[in-house]
């Protein structure tokens, strides 16, 4: 359910991805510094997004500079970090952690549970910061895996819990944003989860696994009826995201909502396509 998050780089001017780029790097300078290196490779656009919404919302500018990396070490990038950088770097490595362990739990794929223990110690590090947000994704991604189980014909069910889960996580602090927030992150995370069952519908079926569009009236969806579906729920997120008084960013994070999710998705979709053909 991660990764959908992103921009649509080829759609921003070169100042905007650099800005973009910067705030990336930024996060995985806090991943190391809060962390450690081996955190650094849990990382992933999603939550830059959401470094990129607080900072524009709280408008705070934080630390910025050039710096060389392992990955880059021959040239200096620019980045740029504040302490919504640091929160996204905590609850970054808290959605890791509980991916490992559901990976564990579904496929029971030895690595990912060697990768939780590592991850362990720093998901409590994370939690002895932000307990409200870290207890709901551990209580929201354990009812999903309960919904799952149970085979639950509520198509909604998973979906709203994932929703659950976004809310919390993008209130940083209970103030005056925090309900608008609140009702941002329940949009964008029902579209998350139901963009993920899309893009798994043809694999659960074939190997009987869970997924929420198999309880519509319609249980043969093609591509054309998927997307309908999904705009609906895009439809949702971006009316709560033009709600917020955001002005710094606002076209990268526009860039992201209108446009970055769908070349995820149809990236996506596109790889089953070629799995199907090659028969894999």
């Amino acid at each position: 359910m991660f990764g959908y998050i992103v921009a649509n780089k080829g759609a921003l001017s070169p100042q905007q991805l650099e800005r973009y780029r910067g705030c990336y790097c930024g996060l995985c300078w806090a991943l190391k510094e809060r962390h450690g290196t081996i955190c650094r490779l849990t990382l992933n656009y999603d939550m830059t997004f959401l470094v990129l919404m607080l900072t524009s919302m709280y408008e705070q500018q934080g630390e910025q500079g050039e710096r060389a990396c392992a990955v880059h070490p021959t040239k200096k990038h620019p980045y740029w970090k504040n302490e919504f950088t640091d929160y996204a770097a905590d609850m970054n490595v808290a959605l890791a952690y509980f991916n490992c362990i559901d990976d564990w739990r579904d496929d029971k794929n030895l690595a990912m549970l060697a990768t939780s223990g590592v991850l362990k110690s720093h998901f409590i590090e994370a939690s002895k910061r932000f307990p409200r947000q870290t207890a709901a994704i551990e209580s929201c991604l354990n009812k999903i895996s309960e919904i799952e189980n149970a085979n639950e014909p509520d198509p909604d069910a998973a979906a709203n819990c994932f929703g659950e889960l976004m809310g919390e996580l993008f209130v940083y602090r209970e103030d005056m944003f925090a309900e608008k927030f609140r009702l941002f992150g329940q949009t964008l995370g029902r579209f998350v989860y139901m963009m993920d069952a899309c893009v798994d519908y043809e694999k659960d079926k074939k190997h009987g696994s869970y997924n929420p569009l198999f309880f519509l009236e319609d249980d043969d969806l093609d591509d054309e009826e998927m997307l309908t579906l999904l705009k609906i729920f895009i439809g949702e997120c971006t009316a709560e995201f033009e709600k917020l008084p955001l002005i710094d960013d606002i076209d990268i994070m526009r860039n992201v909502l209108y446009s970055g999710v769908w070349t995820q998705y149809a990236q996506k979709m596109e790889k089953n396509r070629k799995g199907a053909e090659n028969g894999k």
